[in-house]
């Protein structure tokens, strides 16, 4: 089971990431690729309680959602997803883009910082859609979304 707790699994979205160009075309959604950038640092945001989010269910359906989306091998729906309204690039909210590379750079730069074993504070508790999170729960949300962006832009 991938997830970002893994050298090898953290190297692997760095490389992904890093390969991304302002003509990366999507395979599906609604996002261009520079909007999918900032959504991406907008949800690592999140997992460090920088980007306040509502949260989206209750706690049973939180938590039978997260053992179903992180926990077992069924793909990530594409396209059909519902994100949070604070940081849908769709409907013009989150984290404007502005200059292709220094978004990228930045996003990069919190990736790293996010993914570092040894980290100087503390994942958020709670998700908006899976409720209550542990560390390990971020690691694996972390590489199971930042993977389903990358391929909807083919990287």
């Amino acid at each position: 089971m991938k997830t970002l707790a893994r050298a090898e699994d953290r190297a692997e979205i760095s490389r992904r990431l890093r390969s991304l160009e302002p003509s990366s075309e999507r395979r599906w959604g609604r996002m261009s690729v520079h909007q999918m950038v900032c959504h991406v640092g907008d949800t690592f945001r999140m997992a460090t309680g920088e980007q306040p989010l509502a949260m989206m269910q209750g706690p049973l359906a939180a938590t039978i959602i997260k053992v179903i989306a992180l926990y077992t091998p069924l793909p990530w729906p594409k396209g059909k997803i519902q994100t949070s309204v604070e940081i849908n690039q769709g409907s013009g909210r989150g984290t404007a883009p502005t200059e292709f590379a220094a978004d990228l750079a930045r996003v990069v730069a919190l990736y790293d910082r996010v993914t570092a074993p040894e980290r100087t504070f503390a994942l958020s508790p709670t998700h908006p859609a899976f409720g209550r999170m542990s560390e390990g729960d971020w690691l694996r949300w972390g590489y199971l979304h930042t993977d389903h962006h990358l391929r909807q832009f083919g990287a």
